[in-house]
């Protein structure tokens, strides 16, 4: 059962809790999300390679990489990778070459996971390929452990996964996406089994993560928050919500939780008055392409960036929400009094406290002084453009509409005298006045 709610990557656990089910069996493209109550058992289907055709490019991108190269793939060719290791190793013994090609295969976490994080730890996945063997088995499993899409892989001790040129086997897909966001300081290459080609050109690609920082910058300045779920069955997706709420309220914006299923743009047309909105979701389907939606959307990564004070964007991207729970909470406290720069708006804003004027500047006639500076803003010089961003809740922002509805006359307590309508048929009611032929 595939969750057809939010997105078809991971397990429907509310269907399945609908027909009593002990376990659930999701067949296709998969996420591999640790799931909150039913195991489930992952079935990846089989697409189609060409092994020769893609030893060759792997070979020949190890040789002009001239650094190590990690085999990553969709999980549609996990099946695959047994009989592309033997071909690699075979290869390579004929295979000429004027420096040592070392070639590295991940491989995927598990086919069953149990709830809440109790699949049974991988081991004696990893596998060295090369010339040399050096490097033994447990040699290459003490190091650091990362992570994407499904797949695991350990780098070496005195090793950074920067020093590694990633190969991908798969279509372009939101997968591949997750790996070029997340691992933006490797060199990436992509074999595609479809058309049998190798792509080196991931100009597009790149562009991702400028526009990521462009919606960072953009979430800055909001000061209505909307939290959008995205998924029930994903472990941790309730902590995650609660600790986006506190992220947003401590920076002193107003937060709203909404629930709708798959966001699109009608959806959220409805919540005019949210500046930005948080997806908490599962990473295949993190990443929306807001260039349609009235308000951006960003990931729970982006939003720590964007609403923490003092916080800057290093290049380093997090896409499973579940890495952002584990590490250590930072305390949020209150908005820095200090004045920031906005590239959007081209000075210097002071972000608002909902909280009002602080405890200690509440004495007499500088209170409110302190409240009027604070409320004080620059408008947009243009008198024909729309400025969003200054309501600062939901009530403020429908109280400056200038259409609220029905307009009901509440103070008057008599009925209204009734009408009598029309009668007779559509084609001619009686107060009509038939037209007589001559």
């Amino acid at each position: 059962m595939a969750d057809t709610t939010f997105g078809s990557c991971c397990v429907d656990e509310v269907g399945a809790s609908h027909i009593n089910a002990d376990c659930v069996i999701h067949y296709g493209h998969t996420c591999l999300t640790p799931t909150s109550t039913l195991p489930a058992f992952f079935v990846f289907g089989k697409a189609p390679i060409n092994v020769s055709n893609c030893v060759n490019n792997l070979l020949h991108t190890a040789d002009t990489a001239g650094k190590p190269v990690m085999v990553l793939f969709g999980l549609e060719y996990a099946y695959a990778m047994l009989d592309l290791k033997k071909a690699v190793l075979e290869a390579l013994v004929s295979y000429e070459s004027q420096a040592e090609l070392e070639i590295q295969f991940s491989d995927v976490v598990c086919s069953v996971l149990e709830p809440s994080g109790k699949s049974s730890d991988f081991g004696g996945i990893m596998e060295l390929v090369g010339v040399s063997h050096a490097n033994d088995a447990a040699g290459v499993q003490s190091g650091t452990r990362h992570s994407t899409g499904g797949l695991v892989w350990n780098v070496p001790q005195g090793r950074k996964v920067e020093e590694y040129s990633m190969f991908w086997i798969g279509s372009e897909n939101a997968a591949f996406a997750n790996l070029v966001l997340t691992f933006n300081g490797c060199e990436i290459v992509r074999y595609d089994a479809t058309e049998d080609r190798l792509v080196t050109d991931l100009s597009q690609q790149r562009r991702i993560i400028k526009r990521r920082y462009f919606l960072v910058e953009k979430a800055k300045d909001a000061n209505i928050v909307g939290i959008l779920v995205g998924t029930l069955g994903v472990a941790g997706y309730l902590h995650m919500i609660h600790q986006m709420k506190e992220l947003v309220t401590g920076a002193g914006k107003k937060a709203y939780t909404l629930a709708m299923g798959r966001p699109n743009p009608a959806k959220l047309a409805n919540f005019p008055e949210c500046d930005v909105f948080i997806y908490v979701s599962c990473a295949q389907t993190a990443l929306l392409d807001s260039k349609e939606f009235l308000a951006p959307v960003i990931t729970p990564f982006e939003a720590m960036i964007a609403f923490k004070s003092g916080s800057q964007w290093t290049g380093e991207y997090v896409m499973e929400f579940r890495d952002l729970i584990k590490l250590s909470p930072e305390e949020v406290g209150k908005p820095s009094e200090e004045a920031r720069f906005s590239f959007l708006q081209g000075g210097y804003i002071e972000d608002q406290n909902l909280d009002g004027i602080d405890a200690e500047d509440d004495e007499g006639d500088l209170a409110l002084a302190h409240a009027t500076e604070k409320a004080l803003s620059l408008r947009d010089r243009h008198p024909n453009s729309i400025v969003k961003g200054m309501a600062k809740s939901g009530a403020e922002f429908l109280a400056a509409r200038t259409y609220h509805g029905l307009d009901m006359d509440s103070y008057s307590s008599s009925p209204e005298p009734f009408i009598v309508g029309r009668s007779g048929k559509a084609s001619g009611y009686e107060d009509e006045k038939s037209c007589e032929k001559k």
